[in-house]
């Protein structure tokens, strides 16, 4: 591929095709359609069996890849009681349809799209808040539509028409008014559409690489963990097979446990500094938390509580209860997270995994409120199992320890893979200004 930069030419192009032909602009309506859609809601479907599938909104939104092919999707039919004998044949799925959802309460999503590449012979029909889009004329070949509806000036422009204010929409009148662009040549196109399918297989790959490692973890401390009124786990290192029993210790006999607090907001010279600030928006799926939104400075951290290097974070109040982290430095948190630093004989990343392990049932202490919430003293009286050894204590914190590295390194790739396609999405359609 070779740089350039002109108005409806990619800033990369493939080499065959520099100095070609611009690409073609026109109006969305001139390519697609819009055909009629159903309102069937998620209690109209079903995954075991019927006749016809069902694509439903919220599935383009959270699951479903760019490039719908039905053979490796998970999709609902329609219950076998709900007539659909009024349904025009138009209106059944073909490949080389475009089907958006058209709700969200996201502004980044309102729109999303995915294009059918493949039905396997099944009927299909697009659902509850979806527009259905069809050519009008064999323009795109098979796949390009579903990249293009991805590219930056298309989503641009289909969020500029979007309306509401909780939850926006787009109608099939708005989105028609859009401008969409095009390679004339077909084989240009399916370099595009090879190019980013290739690297969406990767990325596909990588991330069930990535769910199998967090498949193996979490059966592994099925087992290295004691299970509900066991004393030792099933698996135990030979070395501490005769060491006793496991004990349950509550969380305040084996670490200092801190509350957060939040320096005065109105006091500007308390941030913007060089010290990490945790809320619990900074804990994502990674182990180890080095970086956050928020920073302190000197004197905004001299109005905090001090947390220390490795000590386990654990959100108690408010809807992300139960999400755990563990800091490299030296940090501060907000009132929503209890900090805990282990005491003498005790490790702070065997702390780490014991609470990892048990989170979701210490966050179902918080119960069904409008605001959940564990308090300090029921967080501090929680039990857990403990190794009778400090040794031992690390023996099996350096296994997850590992294992969590292994998992990061993953989720570092799977984001690397991600901003490629991104530079790729943004270098292989032309840039247009508004």
């Amino acid at each position: 591929m070779n740089n350039k930069t002109h108005k409806l030419i990619p800033e990369l192009r493939f080499s065959e095709f520099v100095n070609k032909e611009e690409w073609i602009s026109e109006p969305l309506n001139k390519t697609y359609r819009f055909l009629i859609t159903n309102s069937f809601s998620r209690e109209n479907l079903n995954y075991k069996d019927g006749l016809v599938k069902n694509i439903h909104y919220g599935d383009i939104h959270t699951k479903f890849s760019t490039l719908f092919d039905i053979q490796k999707e998970r999709v609902p039919y329609i219950n076998s009681n709900i007539s659909i004998d009024r349904i025009n044949q138009d209106n059944y799925c073909e490949e080389g349809d475009i089907v958006f959802a058209d709700a969200s309460e996201d502004i980044q999503d309102v729109g999303k799209s995915i294009e059918i590449i493949n039905l396997n012979d099944e009927k299909l029909l697009s659902g509850l808040h979806t527009l259905l889009a069809r050519q009008i004329e064999q323009k795109l070949i098979i796949g390009f539509g579903g990249y293009l509806f991805k590219s930056e000036f298309i989503r641009k422009q289909i969020q500029k028409e979007a309306q509401g204010t909780k939850v926006l929409s787009i109608s099939a009148t708005r989105i028609s008014k859009i401008n969409i662009y095009y390679p004339k040549s077909p084989i240009e196109q399916k370099k595009i559409v090879d190019c980013f399918a290739s690297l969406d297989e990767l990325i596909t790959a990588h991330i069930d690489k990535l769910e199998t490692l967090k498949t193996y973890k979490k059966g592994l401390m099925q087992n290295l963990f004691p299970q509900e009124g066991e004393k030792v786990p099933k698996l135990r290192f030979k070395k501490f097979e005769k060491d006793g029993n496991w004990e349950k210790k509550s969380l305040e006999k084996v670490a200092d446990i801190v509350t957060g607090n939040t320096p005065s907001t109105n006091e500007t010279q308390y941030y913007n500094g060089g010290k990490l600030f945790v809320s619990p928006a900074d804990i994502n799926e990674y182990r180890y938390l080095t970086q956050t939104r928020t920073r302190l400075s000197d004197l905004g951290f001299s109005r905090t509580r001090k947390i220390k290097e490795n000590s386990v974070l654990f959100v108690c109040i408010g809807s992300t209860i139960g999400k755990i982290v563990q800091t490299k430095v030296e940090c501060a948190t907000n009132q929503q997270i209890n900090s805990l630093t282990c005491f003498e004989n005790y490790s702070d990343d065997f702390l780490y995994s014991v609470l990892e392990h048990h989170a979701s049932k210490i966050a179902d202490l918080a119960g069904n409120h409008a605001v959940p919430i564990i308090n300090k003293s029921t967080f501090s009286a929680i039990e857990l199992n403990f190794p009778p050894t400090f040794e031992e204590q690390q023996k099996v914190a350096v296994t997850f320890s590992s294992l969590d590295e292994l998992i990061s390194e993953q989720a570092n790739k799977i984001e690397n893979l991600k901003l490629h396609k991104k530079g790729l999405m943004q270098g292989l359609f032309p840039k247009v200004k508004n």
